[in-house]
């Protein structure tokens, strides 16, 4: 493998103005058709098999024109003046209904002068809207043209608020500026690391090229499948942060052999062939992790997690092609325009033997001296970053928590103040009626039974009257709870009537708050099997890889300890609410007071991030993972000293994998600014468990476990050594070090007894 990536770079090296050509015009064509055909997106969060989604498809037949999942818009009005039904301003509610009725799809509008419509102190009240044949991906469209109808009433000083009556996976996520911010910080991360401007540009460049083609992918995939809005500040999260940390390793490694002597083509080669396999095994993680989420049950989940596969798919593909064609063009370019007093100064090469002097080096030299001090104190840092995560508390997120600038943070207050806190989240009730009782003229004591039980439910605050099908099969009813969609004990509300039997009639429960309540039901049942998957393919990559299953094994291990940490993390700033607010989110109504209400307070996370973190940074620790090891394996192959390789290891990879670590955190920390709760739940989780593991992590905890296990790191089996494939990245000391490597006898018996 590493002589076909050697030859791959080096051919993008001496053509390497095509190469740049051919990735420019793909990223701007792909641009382009997204500008041209739309970047179609689906709010289809359906959950097969699930009583909410038997609830919603009874709905969808025979209830009318717009009784269906996404078919129902509100526009919430509000007079701070006075009660809204003055005939002037009864008139202006008249006038915008008219208009409302004129917009396309529109079959039915209700106004808010009804049973149920207005509330009681009659300065709030509730146009609803049904839709019919809408397109789902041009629900922000339809939103801004039913608004935009109601201005009749804003023309006499009322407030009209469109209320978000989607899921949380309807909401349209846009991050431009987030990465722009996340690109800025990279950029001058790379400017201390390197010194040069145009080194710093090279990660940059690729990483923008590789993002415009993996978000043109994506936004023209949503042509032919599902793809949800969430996919896109995924992709970019992710995307931006590997693809500038891929095109860093090669870069690092280039310069270095530049600087020994390297010939400029020769330099491109050997680093295809070394840091490039390490690329193509670390992207292939991530890859394996995300593609895990297939099994998690929820349709959501499998689709973000192929979708967001595809921008680290597109950031290997530019590292192992585009980055070697750069670096062909630039030659010793590469350190042209050097930033005065920033960036390593120049240096003669040096044996690897002397790079003990380097502080990485010095650290490993110190950690292999006192191995069990060290995994003692870093194994207790770790459990209490990580105990936290015993409270972690997972719900669905409201509106409650959305920037208070949005409308949709506006509709939701209306709503909890003139109609109380469950009508954000009513639920949806459909009875599936006996052929006996169907068959009834009419089956209204059933109906009207099913009705008083529902009012009898605990937690149930209010029941609109039942609404029969056209078949006389099924009968429809709004439940209203009297708890808000994020407190735990809507759920409860959901659970208890699902409990309830009718005879007669067979109960489904939908709505948002159901839905959520399932999905969490099917992700806890499918957690595990996603772990175990995640993990035991990793770690077959590793194996792969290294031909050491040790290694492999306990590698995969020490990614679920930074997951640990992460988690930790997440429970003490949105569980326990120890500086919420201090990361942009603003408290909702029932939170708000005192100052310190503003930075303390609790935010429920949604039941499928935990998983979706796991995948993407199970798939990102383990990238710091095969950049080490493939450094202290090469390592061991010249010297077979084993803590010697160890702090050799540590040293040649400890400054580029720091750099790295801290421009995937500046990138993420970046995505906190994005007002959307859950992009900040992702930016800090992300960007803590990259700070662990990049430090605690790969700095104590592995070298450390190194050490103790000694010849064990590199013994392999001699069967299973005769059944792998020859894919080692490893397998080889690098050809360029000016120390003698162990002869190949000498090497071979080092490997297969992984004596030290």
């Amino acid at each position: 493998m590493a002589s076909l990536l050697g030859r791959l770079g080096g051919w993008c090296a001496r053509h390497g103005r095509v190469v740049l050509a051919v990735w420019m015009i793909l990223a701007g064509a792909l641009t382009a058709g997204t500008l041209v055909f739309g970047r179609p997106v689906s709010n289809n969060v359906s959950i097969p098999g699930t009583d909410a989604q038997r609830a919603h498809d009874l709905m969808r037949d025979g209830f009318g024109p717009g009784y269906d999942p996404g078919g129902t818009f509100q526009i919430i009005l509000y007079s701070k003046d006075g009660p809204l039904i003055t005939a002037e301003r009864k008139r202006a509610v008249e006038r915008a209904m008219v208009e409302i009725r004129e917009v396309p799809h529109v079959v039915q509008v209700d106004t808010p002068y009804r049973v149920g419509g207005i509330s009681r102190s009659l300065m709030i009240g509730v146009i609803t809207v049904r839709l019919s044949g809408q397109d789902p991906a041009k629900l922000a469209e339809t939103s801004a043209r039913l608004s935009a109808a109601a201005e009749p009433v804003r023309q006499i000083g009322l407030e009209a608020v469109a209320a978000d009556n989607g899921t949380p996976a309807d909401k349209e996520i846009k991050t431009g500026s987030s990465e722009i911010i996340g690109v800025l910080c990279a950029l001058l991360v790379l400017l201390l690391a390197f010194g040069t401007l145009v080194a710093a540009l090279v990660p940059v460049f690729t990483a923008i090229i590789s993002l415009g083609v993996g978000l043109g992918v994506i936004g023209l995939l949503g042509h032919l499948v599902d793809v949800p809005k969430q996919a896109s500040v995924m992709a970019s999260m992710i995307g931006l942060g590997v693809g500038i940390d891929y095109a860093l390793f090669l870069l690092s490694r280039y310069r270095k052999l530049l600087a020994e002597g390297v010939p400029v083509q020769e330099s491109v080669r050997r680093t295809a062939a070394g840091a490039g396999g390490a690329v193509l095994f670390a992207g292939g993680t991530v890859v394996i992790a995300l593609s895990a989420l297939m099994l998690g049950g929820f349709p959501l989940l499998r689709t973000l997690g192929w979708v967001t596969g595809i921008s680290v798919v597109c950031a290997v593909l530019t590292s192992l092609t585009l980055v070697p064609a750069l670096l062909g063009i630039l030659g010793h370019r590469i350190n042209a325009l050097r930033i005065p007093f920033v960036g390593p100064r120049r240096r003669a090469a040096r044996p690897a033997a002397h790079s003990a002097a380097s502080g990485w080096a010095g650290l490993g030299t110190w950690v292999a001296r006192r191995p069990w001090r060290v995994l003692a104190v870093a194994v207790a840092v770790l459990g209490a970053l990580a105990a936290p995560a015993l409270g972690l508390k997972l719900g669905p997120t409201d509106d409650g928590y959305a920037d208070r600038g949005q409308d949709a943070r506006r509709a939701y207050e209306l709503m909890q103040t003139g109609f109380g806190p469950g009508s954000n989240g009513p639920l949806i009730v459909v009875g599936e009626l006996d052929a006996k009782v169907a068959a009834g003229d009419p089956p209204a004591p059933v109906v009207e039974r099913v009705q008083d039980r529902l009012a009898d439910v605990p937690g149930v605050a209010h029941v609109t009257p039942a609404k029969v099908n056209t078949s006389g099969r099924s009968v429809l009813l709004q439940v209203v709870p009297e708890y808000a969609p994020s407190d735990p004990r809507a759920g409860d509300v959901v659970r208890a009537v699902r409990a309830l039997e009718v005879p007669g009639v067979r109960l489904h429960v939908g709505g948002e708050v159901a839905g959520m309540a399932d999905a969490s039901d099917r992700i806890a049942e499918r957690t595990p099997a996603v772990i175990g998957v995640v993990v035991l393919l990793s770690a077959l990559l590793l194996l792969l890889a290294f031909r050491a299953p040790i290694v492999a094994i306990k590698a995969a291990l020490m990614n679920l300890v930074s997951l640990g940490a992460a988690f930790g993390a997440l429970a003490i700033v949105f569980s326990y609410g120890l500086g919420s607010g201090l990361v942009g989110l603003d408290p909702p109504v029932s939170a708000q007071g005192s100052y310190l209400t503003t930075l303390f307070f609790s935010v429920p996370i949604d039941s499928y991030v935990p998983l979706m973190l796991f995948a993407v940074l199970f798939g990102l620790s383990m990238d710091y993972e095969v950049f080490l090891l493939t450094s202290v394996r090469q390592a061991y192959l010249r010297s077979g000293d084993n803590r010697r390789a160890v702090a050799e290891g540590l040293g040649a990879t400890g400054r580029v994998i720091t750099s790295a670590a801290l421009i995937m955190v500046v990138v993420f920390v970046a995505f906190i600014a994005y007002p959307d709760p859950l992009v900040k739940v992702f930016g800090v989780g992300l960007a803590v468990a990259i700070a662990v593991d990049a430090t605690i992590i790969r700095g104590l905890l592995v070298p450390a476990t190194m050490v103790l296990l000694g010849r064990l790191n590199w013994w392999c089996p001699a069967w299973l050594d005769r059944i792998l494939p020859d894919l080692s990245i490893a397998g080889h000391a690098d050809d360029d070090e000016e120390e003698e490597p162990v002869p190949p006898g000498q090497v071979k018996s080092l490997v297969t007894t992984g004596q030290s």
